[in-house]
Formats: structure tokens, C-alpha cells, sequence
């Protein structure tokens, strides 16, 4: 596959941002742009380099957002990463060496379960530590809802979070449903708001490494220090802040590492290599439709997996 070239990969983006269900054709059009042009760019790197995703809003359907890691030794590291990712409940699993050597994880429970996730951990290995993470800033609203829809939309949901740009008549073939079906469906989630919209997401191909950054104060500086990098700051109520920041282990930023590190009181490097990013989009495909019963009366437990 070629080498990414990041300036076209943000072009797309951009558009995609702003047209993100529309066709080629239309999107053409509308920004007043050479059709195919647009489409040898599209072709060479959408679904390889980047995605349309759905936002879902995991809140609305009961679902708390968490950050863990796990000591794990070295030999250890790929069968606990492989048990984990068998597990819907969790997103993202990648080696990772600083306060803690072993795993990172990121992972959602159940709001009527936020009490096992102790348990469902113990399970992968004996030495962690968790936190319950939040948006930045944080809005301090802590109503969750609960899963009230049909099994139906599980797979819907799964489908649209992995390409929103899916054609239809796609859905409605693996729905077993017909097109207006399929469009009422994504209309009622996107009107009750379970669907918050859509994004044109780039892969975690092109940002191999990132520092995650653990901090009881932020100090807001940081973001405008580093604003040429990917960095993204997180809450983690009752214990401060979290700051994960993205970039390629091409690039030398050792010197970056040390100044970031001015920033946060724990610090930790991730590693997201081909075959952990393998199993976590394997887990991730059809998390939904696995973590939802199949009669739609609510979510599986996080300690059946």
C-alpha cells in the first residue's frame, strides 16, 4: 500500500466532513470540484485510510466510557490482548510502557454494571488501574439512559459506526429490511439522538505511537503548545485529566516527549501495531449486536466474555 500523503488524506476529510452520506457526484457539485479528480482520491484511500463513522452517543444508550491499564509481561502480552478483544465491551487494546507496562485498553459497561468492572478486569490481569473517562470540558450531567431498542438497530448501529457510507441497499440486504425501512431507521436515530452525526475518521495507521498523559490539574497551555500535533484531552472524574496524544514514530520527538512530560504527573507510550489494530477492529465490527440481547431486553453482562 503507498505511503499516505497526509495533505490529500486532510483534503478528504474536510470534504467528507461536510458531505459525509452524499455520492461522489453530488459532493462534485456542490463544492465545485472536478468529479474525478474526487474520485482517484476517494478510490486510493477511503476504507484504507480513513472512514465515515457514525457518532454514537453511548450515554443515551446506557453506556459508561472507561480508560484501564493493565500490567502485563511481555510473554503475556498477545494472549491477554487476544482474550480482551473477544470481549464487545471493549474498544481498543494496544501494548503500552510507563506507569504501567503491559496494556492500555478502552472499554464502555453498562451503566446498571459500572460496579463489576473491577471484576470483568481481574479477569485479564492482577496488577490495573481504571478510570471512568468523560468528554473535555466536562458537563457534570450524569444521566445515562439504557438500551431501548430493538436488536435490529444493534446491527444498524455497528454497520453505520463502521462505514457510514455503506450503500443502502447494503443495510437493507443485511437487515433483511426494505430501503425505507432502512432510512427510517437512521432518521429515528439520528432524531431521538442516538445518532449524533457523522465523521470522516483517519485510521490509526497513520499515528503509530501516542503518549498518554495522566494529570489532577490541567494546565490548558498544553493544548496550545502541542496544537500542531493530534492531542486530545479527556476527564476522569474525581481524579483529574487525561491527555492522549498522537503521532509517527517517523517523526523525532523525543524532545517533545520531555517537554509533554512537564505537563502530566503519569505517563505512558502506546504502541498501535498492524496485528493489535487486526484484533481490534475484529472486535469492533459487530460489538453491538454482541454486546445487546438478541430480544432486545438489554445488554449482556461484561463478565460473560
Amino acid at each position: 500500500m503507498p505511503e499516505p500523503s497526509i495533505e490529500e488524506l486532510e483534503f478528504l476529510v474536510e470534504i467528507l466532513d461536510r458531505h459525509p452520506l452524499e455520492s461522489l457526484r453530488k459532493i462534485a457539485e456542490e463544492e465545485g470540484m472536478d468529479y474525478y479528480r474526487l474520485k482517484r482520491l476517494y478510490d486510493k484511500y477511503y476504507g484504507k485510510y480513513l472512514n465515515v463513522n457514525a457518532m454514537i452517543n453511548i450515554k443515551k444508550l446506557g453506556l459508561r466510557s472507561f480508560v484501564a491499564f493493565l500490567s502485563v509481561s511481555p510473554e503475556r502480552l498477545m494472549e491477554v490482548a487476544s482474550r480482551l478483544t473477544q470481549n464487545p465491551f471493549i474498544g481498543y487494546v494496544n501494548p503500552a510502557f510507563g506507569f504501567k507496562n503491559g496494556l492500555s485498553v478502552v472499554f464502555v459497561a453498562p451503566d446498571k454494571q459500572k460496579e463489576l468492572v473491577g471484576d470483568m478486569l481481574s479477569k485479564y490481569a492482577e496488577d490495573f488501574e481504571y478510570y471512568e473517562a468523560r468528554a473535555y470540558p466536562y458537563s457534570g450531567d450524569d444521566n445515562f439512559g439504557d438500551w431501548y431498542l430493538s436488536y435490529d438497530y444493534a446491527i444498524l448501529l455497528d454497520i453505520l459506526k463502521w462505514d457510514a457510507r455503506t450503500p443502502i441497499t447494503e443495510i437493507a440486504r443485511r437487515l433483511g429490511k426494505t430501503r425505507p425501512t432502512v432510512r427510517y431507521m437512521i432518521n429515528r436515530l439520528l432524531e431521538e439522538e442516538v445518532i449524533l452525526g457523522f465523521s470522516a475518521m483517519i485510521d490509526m495507521n497513520v499515528h503509530d505511537r501516542g503518549v498518554i498523559g495522566i494529570t489532577r490539574e490541567l494546565n490548558e497551555e498544553v493544548l496550545e503548545r502541542f496544537k500542531e500535533y493530534e492531542i486530545m484531552p479527556g476527564v476522569l472524574p474525581g481524579h483529574g485529566y487525561i491527555l492522549e496524544w498522537f503521532f509517527s514514530s517517523k517523526e523525532d520527538l523525543g524532545s517533545k516527549v520531555l517537554e509533554f512530560s512537564n505537563y502530566v504527573e503519569k505517563l505512558l507510550i502506546e504502541y498501535f501495531e498492524p496485528t493489535f489494530k487486526e484484533m481490534n477492529d475484529r472486535n469492533l465490527k459487530n460489538k453491538y449486536q454482541r454486546m445487546v440481547k438478541k430480544d432486545g431486553s438489554g445488554y449482556r453482562s461484561i463478565l460473560e466474555f
